[in-house]
């Protein structure tokens, strides 16, 4: 919002006038920081979304790891000649092996997620600097 110098306010506006006129602007600057930091949050959960999808990941291959665990475990006491187990027990370590490297990306996605609005506060002390300033 421009305010127009040219002139002299203080002999043409009312004090009532100037005090509308200061709380729209103060209303205008409180909207766009809370814009500001409702953009910046929404970065931050996106962030976490995609962790928290990595991390369901890692869920789906531990639960078949097991279930091939366990699966290698029973095959594992009945076995003949080269145990039938060992190969069971090759893919269920497979399986960990990517739930492991899934909840790595997961964690490291989790890490990049900045659910404070560092923008939005930093732009707010600016502002209130700013408005110090001036009085």
């Amino acid at each position: 919002m421009a305010i127009d110098t040219s002139r002299p306010i203080a002999d043409e506006l009312t004090i009532g006038q100037l005090v509308a006129s200061a709380t729209r602007d103060v209303s205008t600057i409180v909207r766009a920081e809370i814009d500001l930091a409702k953009a910046e949050i929404s970065e931050g959960v996106k962030h976490g979304g995609k962790g928290a999808g990595m991390f369901a990941g890692a869920a789906f291959f531990g639960l078949f790891g097991l279930g091939f665990l366990l699966t290698a475990l029973a095959w594992g006491l009945v076995a003949l000649g080269l145990p039938t187990w060992a190969g069971f027990l090759i893919v269920a370590v497979l399986l960990f092996v990517g739930a492991a490297i899934f909840a790595l990306i997961g964690k490291k996605a989790l890490a990049k997620a900045k659910p404070v609005p560092e923008k939005a506060i930093a732009s707010t002390q600016e502002t209130i600097a700013t408005i110090k300033g001036q009085f």
